[in-house]
């Protein structure tokens, strides 16, 4: 019984079920827009980091939206989640994206010198690992669509 009230008050987390919810949206839009611009389909993109639109800014805008609905937008878990999500997007298209250029540089030079150097390692650094603002934008406006939705649903 005690299981079945655990699992029952985590299915009826609106914030929590937010976040699952504005995840899979990003990531399910991620690897069907790769699939239609490359004429393939990567199932690897579902788990992958990087690319349109941003399933980080996606989670933590739906986490901070619903947030709004469940305790409202003057309360403290709100203002926490609003500025989590602040710090998450900036440094989305900050650091992270600066990381993947700089991962696009070293694995070039890596291919470069190791035509002269076998003993370099073949490993390669995960290049898409950043988004631009244009991909934390449309997350952010996806997580926000779906806190919305969601909304409908626990009302």
């Amino acid at each position: 019984m005690m299981l079945q009230n655990f699992f029952t008050e985590l299915m009826n987390n609106q914030v929590l079920m937010g976040g699952v919810a504005g995840w899979f949206s990003a990531q399910f839009f991620k690897t069907l827009l790769y699939a239609i611009l490359n004429h393939k389909l990567d199932i690897s993109r579902f788990w992958g980091d990087g690319g349109m639109p941003s399933a980080h800014s996606s989670t933590v805008s739906c986490v901070a939206v619903s947030a709004g609905f469940v305790y409202g937008v003057g309360s403290f878990p709100f203002a926490i989640c609003v500025i989590v999500a602040m710090i998450t997007m900036r440094d989305a298209m900050g650091v992270r994206l600066e990381t993947g250029k700089q991962a696009r540089l070293l694995n070039e030079m890596l291919r470069l010198f190791s035509k002269d150097n076998p003993e370099l390692p073949e490993e390669r650094l995960k290049e898409f690992v950043g988004h631009t603002p244009a991909q934390v934008l449309i997350g952010c406006l996806t997580g926000c669509v779906v806190a919305f939705l969601l909304n409908l649903l626990y009302v």
